[in-house]
């Protein structure tokens, strides 16, 4: 092989690889969005065992998983919406946790005091009856790779909270928020960017 040759042969081989590192980093794993769940809620207006009547704040914890190991998370402010759902009215009440950085794989418990009002706890109290609510998240958040961002992806979902007579939820479990559906807002073109350093690897190879 000719000294020509072999520079021609190893200029092929640097763009190759090139293409195979550019395909690696900017055609990162499938998306998976994050888990969220809802560790705690308490209400200690509707605690029937201890004297707490003129408390009427829920104490929330939501918890946010990253579940991808080569992407980080940037999150939009993280909005609440918490429903009494035993009431007529389906009174409601909104609460925003500021936006967020979440790392690879990691996991973030988020804590929310949401003050309510319109209703009289006293008299839900006296009544005995079953007390049913529903916490709903909305957010839009980024992905974020070595090298690069996704655009924005929204996240909505939510689930039934059922309360005991100590105000606080009827499980020892994370309540798993799902039935709400991701909408992708338009997505990285980088991949591009790779195949197409990739061909013409194999056009001057060939």
């Amino acid at each position: 092989m000719s000294k020509s040759e072999w520079c021609c042969f190893c200029c092929c081989g640097l763009i190759l690889i090139l293409g195979i590192t550019a395909v690696c980093l900017w055609n990162p794993p499938p998306v998976s969005m994050p888990s969220c769940s809802i560790q705690q809620f308490y209400l200690p207006a509707l605690n029937r065992s201890s004297d707490t009547p003129a408390n009427t704040t829920i104490f929330l914890d939501v918890k946010l998983s990253n579940g991808n190991h080569a992407r980080g998370i940037h999150y939009d402010p993280v909005n609440l919406t918490v429903y009494y759902y035993s009431d007529t009215n389906q009174t409601k009440w909104l609460k925003t946790i500021p936006g967020f950085y979440q790392g690879y794989g990691k996991k973030a418990t988020k804590n929310a005091s949401v003050e309510t009002f319109g209703v009289n706890w006293t008299d839900v109290v006296a009544k005995n009856e079953s007390l049913l609510f529903r916490v709903d998240l909305a957010t839009a958040l980024k992905l974020k790779t070595l090298v690069s961002k996704t655009k924005k992806y929204k996240l909505m979902v939510g689930a039934n909270v059922t309360l005991n007579d100590e105000g606080a939820k009827n499980t020892t479990k994370g309540i798993e928020l799902k039935s709400g559906v991701c909408k992708n807002l338009g997505g990285s073109s980088f991949w591009r960017v790779g195949i197409s350093v990739v061909a013409l690897a194999l056009i001057l190879l060939d």
